[in-house]
């Protein structure tokens, strides 16, 4: 991508799953994924676009699932926060790697390997040209990943919210894996998904990105060269938006 006037976000916020991470694997990191992602991220950072990740640990560790299991639902968030950090490290250094200067804020105080989560260092960073990625959620139990990103977005005045999904390609209005009829929308409202109860984040997340009027655009991440198409403007994925 080269460097142009005419982008049509100048500050985003990317959503990357940790089941993102894994390629066509079950669990853990995909090294091949993870170097795809960087190289793509570096391409969007050299065009002028400040970016800002959130990045969650489903990859990893499951908070859900360890509950279910008989897991304090407290102890099992906090150790999924762990789980994010990892994720958090390693796209750093795939990032490094490529070239890209980045900072990596975690929500619970990690000193070692991480800056503590400062809203204003965290936008004098985008501002130098530098990749923020936050880690570790909201530094809260019972909140997802999904309410830090659409949280994180707010706080550094991101003009969008980009949802990466993995193998998914947008919003549906029913589930495409068991429905082949499924019908995706190219534009939602907030509203419709918050009362049709369909999939885009949970309803903390949605509920602030309505009441502060940031759209969100949900995409498929294996889709070739998605997001350097998504942060252009190039319409793939649904938008979910005010309606207007």
């Amino acid at each position: 991508m080269e460097k142009t006037h005419s982008l049509k976000y100048k500050r985003v916020l990317l959503k990357l799953s940790g089941e993102a991470l894994m390629g066509e694997g079950e669990f853990g990191i995909d090294p091949a994924t993870l170097e795809s992602i960087a190289q793509q991220l570096k391409r969007i950072v050299e065009s002028g676009i400040q970016v800002g990740i959130v990045v969650g640990g489903g990859n990893i560790w499951r908070g859900a699932s360890a509950e279910a299991r008989g897991m304090d639902r407290a102890t099992a968030d906090y150790a999924g926060m762990l789980a994010t950090m990892i994720n958090a490290l390693a796209l750093q250094d795939a990032l490094e790697k490529e070239g890209v200067v980045t900072r990596t804020q975690s929500a619970i105080a990690i000193q070692a390997i991480a800056e503590p989560y400062i809203r204003r260092r965290a936008i004098r960073h985008l501002e130098k040209g530098r990749l923020v990625i936050f880690a570790a959620g909201t530094g809260n139990p019972y909140m997802t990943t999904d309410t830090a990103a659409a949280l994180r977005a707010i706080e550094i005045g991101a003009d969008v919210l980009l949802m990466a999904k993995n193998n998914v390609d947008g919003v549906y209005d029913s589930d495409p894996s068991v429905n082949a009829g499924a019908k995706r929308f190219d534009k939602l409202s907030y509203i419709d998904a918050l009362k049709m109860r369909l999939e885009v984040m949970d309803s903390t997340a949605l509920s602030l990105c309505m009441d502060n009027k940031l759209p969100i655009i949900v995409f498929d991440l294996r889709t070739p060269h998605s997001l350097e198409r998504v942060v252009v403007g190039e319409i793939i994925g649904t938008l979910v938006h005010g309606g207007e």
